[in-house]
Order: C-alpha cells, then structure tokens, then sequence
C-alpha cells in the first residue's frame, strides 16, 4: 500500500492524462479485447440505473457488458438496452436473492471487471450477493450505492475481499460504511483508504481518490450533475475502464473527469437546470477520442 501524506499535492486529471493512460487500440482486435464487465445491479423501482450503467459502460469503451438484474424486472432493462447483453437472476421481493449466487460466481470466472450495487436494494439477498462478490471475485470490482449500504459497519469484508476494490460512495454512504469526516474529507478518504486498502473515490463538490497510485482531486463538473441516475453513469465509467486495463487509480481518477466534464459540456449546451443523466453519457465519446 503506497504511503500518502494528507498534506501531499493533490494530482489532477485532464486531457492529456486521459490520452496517456487510456490503451491504444491496435488494428487486430476484437471485442474481447476491450473488457468484459458484468454489472449486477438493478431492482423492482429500479430499473434506470442498470440501464444508465450499462450504457455509460459501452459508450466509454467496453467490449462485452453484460447485466444481471431480477428476473421481475429483467424485460423491462432489456427492452432499455440494445448493446449490453442482459439476464435474469433469481429474486425475492423485487431483488437479488441468495439463490442468485452460483450464477453470479460462474459470470465472475469470465470477466475482467464488475460492478455491484447500482439500485439494487437491500436486503439479506443482496448483502450475500455482495459478500460472496468481495470474497470470490478475482477481478477488479467497483462497488457503489447499495453494494456499500448493505455492509453498514463491516469494514472488515472490504479489507478481506479477494478482489482490487474501487468504492465510490457518496459523504452518506461514506459515513455508514464507517469512514470518517471529522478531520476533513482528505483525512477521511486517506483513512478509509488505509483501513481497507481499496481505492476510495468520495463523491461531492470536488471529488477526491485516494488509492495505491496516490491522492487525485477532480475540477470537473457543476451542479447541474445533481440528479438521480448521475452516481449510476459514474459506475458505469469506471468499471468501463477498469475492464479496458486501467489501474483502480486511474480508472477512479479518469472516470471522475470524464463524468465531470460530459457535465460541463452539458451545462454549457443545455443549462444545469435541464440536463440528465443520459445527457451526459451521449456527451462521452467526444471526450474519448
């Protein structure tokens, strides 16, 4: 674990660290080549955030995405998605259940990254989906929004998990799973780092990651970004670029600029006021280029 002092310079992301660390795409390849993602997201009330995941996964480089939500909801994403290749997985009462475990454990031998917890409810069905995540998977794994809820006080899985580990919790999130804000948001996103050694990505004004390539705070964005779905599209980058090679660091630095500035070239276009969160995702290819 890299020793980061909370007084270090911050490091920035801009266009120039995009285009150094993103892979070059030689001639002779194929999809597969480009990151196979599986995201196990989604519940009965749900159904956007799978949807906005997924395709901020595809449009940011993604060869294979494949989506795994309750069987309940399953034609409702599907009818949502045309390039992610969704399936069913068994459910109670509108969410993952237990029995949706060895599936999802044979999904996991085959990709390269995953994500876990875009609205996708808590209950004791979930919470093992999760747990059973962090302690098998072997490929890098972004957990977010309820993947973080459902461990409320059992930091301990996050320092056990088998798994590189992105978390991108929001100051709420932050606090249930156990962190602190007390010194300050450095302080407290350093201190979850250390705890846990997964790399921290703390969502706010001026989102800050702390991970095993340093300390990074993100310039990009406005306001106007905050709106139900946003946090999904963020997921969905970052588990793109993990998929595609990325370091956690990086792939949590340069997924919190990209989402940032697909903002700022919202508000500029459209105004705060009236942009969502498909509007950013259509805004990402201009910046990947």
């Amino acid at each position: 674990m890299a020793s980061i002092h909370l007084h270090a310079n911050y490091r920035s992301v801009n266009e120039e660290t995009i285009a150094r660390w993103l892979p070059e795409r030689p001639v002779n390849t194929h999809k597969g080549d480009y990151g196979k993602l599986l995201l196990l997201c989604g519940a009965v009330g749900y159904t956007g955030a799978p949807a906005l995941a997924a395709r901020a996964a595809v449009r940011t480089g993604a060869g294979l995405v494949y989506a795994g939500v309750p069987e309940s909801v399953y034609p409702i994403v599907a009818s949502k998605l045309d390039e992610p290749m969704v399936f069913p997985l068994p459910e109670e009462n509108g969410m993952l259940s237990v029995n949706a475990v060895p599936t999802v454990l044979e999904r996991l031998k085959k990709a390269d990254a995953c994500l876990i917890g875009c609205g996708l409810g808590q209950s004791e069905g979930t919470a093992a989906v999760v747990r059973m995540v962090l302690e098998y998977a072997t490929c890098p794994v972004v957990l977010d929004a309820d993947g973080i809820n459902v461990l409320d006080g059992h930091i301990d899985l996050l320092r056990g998990a088998a798994c590189p580990l992105v978390l991108t919790p929001h100051e709420g999130e932050f606090l249930r799973l156990g962190g602190t804000l007390e010194n300050g948001r450095v302080s407290g996103a350093v201190s979850l780092y250390r705890q846990t050694g997964a790399t921290v990505l703390l969502k706010g004004h001026r989102t800050l990651i702390c991970g095993d390539g340093g300390l990074y705070i993100n310039r990009s964005g406005n306001p106007g970004m905050a709106t139900g779905g946003s946090g999904d599209v963020l997921a969905g980058i970052v588990v793109s670029l993990l998929g595609q090679g990325l370091n956690p660091t990086q792939a949590a630095a340069a997924g919190a600029w990209l989402h940032g500035r697909a903002g700022d070239l919202c508000a500029r276009e459209i105004g705060q006021y009236g942009m969502l969160p498909t509007d950013l995702i259509e805004r990402l290819p201009r910046l990947l280029k």
